[in-house]
């Protein structure tokens, strides 16, 4: 518990303890709540306990102890089990933010399994890096139920800045993909006008200055571009390894509604050699990396009038 906070918010329970999750917990903390959070990595069980987090023996000890659990997990698989897990605990009704971004699909099978047990599902992804989650420089997509959502708006203010009601179940997962969408294109779309600036022989550091304060600037290029100044991808805010998955969601559902995406696809090839060529573990900035070596270039070489 943070030292001389009064408790504000009562109880959350947290499955996921990596960036995203870990984030969550951590601010939720500091803002004075009980959380109590799981992790099947010991390493980031060991992390969390040091800064507060309660750390659970399983999720099932987990759902015993709180009535509000958010996921924030890696794969599909990691969601199954652990809807399974809070099935089997036998506890009075539960509501599970699904935080993570998964297909509408899997999220479906997820709440019709929570729902028979008599627990409540809500799909309410996260816009944001872990960066900017740290920061609390998130927004959440919720949807799926207003009255829940309406219930836990102090919890989202613990470590958001926003948390928008977007109705049907589902909805919060949509407009994930749309905005996923962007991010892909704007990061990579960064990393190519980084490689053009550096192989015409402009400084890193001033390219990224100057496109910051002009019209090609975006969120993304602020976030993203500071790690291809430096060349370092090692401080992961969004691991290739596990965009991958975000990708092969949103491309899914574009095709699923038959939306052209040429721009996606394209950036979805640099990803995916990004991942080939050994860079899974780094921040999605590497494609940086990627690229320059496509283009052949040599950093520290500028030129000068």
């Amino acid at each position: 518990m943070a030292s001389g906070k009064k408790q504000k918010g009562g109880v959350v329970g947290i499955v996921g303890l990596g960036i995203m999750g870990g984030a969550f917990a951590q601010h939720l903390v500091a803002s004075g709540w009980r959380a109590i959070g799981y992790d099947i990595d010991p390493a980031r069980r060991r992390a969390m306990a040091r800064v507060g987090v309660e750390i659970a023996t399983d999720v099932g000890d987990l759902a015993h102890k709180a009535r509000d659990i958010i996921t924030s997990l890696p794969k599909p698989a990691a969601l199954a089990s652990t809807v399974a897990a809070i099935a089997e605990a036998g506890m009075p009704r539960r509501v599970i933010i699904e935080a993570s971004t998964f297909t509408i699909d899997d999220k479906t099978k997820a709440a019709a399994a929570l729902r028979k047990t008599g627990h409540v599902l809500l799909d309410c992804p996260v816009s944001g890096t872990g960066a900017q989650a740290k920061n609390k420089d998130i927004v959440i997509y919720a949807s799926g139920g207003a009255a829940e959502i309406k219930r836990l708006r102090p919890m989202f203010a613990a470590f958001s800045r926003g948390v928008y009601d977007l109705g049907a179940f589902g909805n919060g997962s949509r407009m994930k993909y749309v905005a996923n969408l962007l991010v892909a294109i704007n990061n990579v779309a960064s990393a190519e006008a980084m490689v053009l600036g550096m192989k015409a022989g402009l400084p890193p550091q001033q390219i990224f200055e100057l496109i910051k304060s002009g019209a090609g600037n975006s969120r993304v290029f602020e976030l993203r571009a500071p790690m291809m100044v430096k060349n370092k991808y090692d401080d992961a805010t969004m691991k290739i390894s596990v965009w991958q998955k975000d990708m092969d969601v949103i491309g899914g559902y574009a095709r699923k509604m038959r939306v052209p995406t040429p721009m996606f696809d394209a950036s979805k090839a640099i990803y995916e050699k990004a991942l080939s060529s050994g860079r899974g573990a780094q921040d999605t900035a590497a494609v940086c990396a990627v690229l320059e070596k496509m283009a052949g270039v040599k950093r520290g070489k500028s030129r000068r009038a």
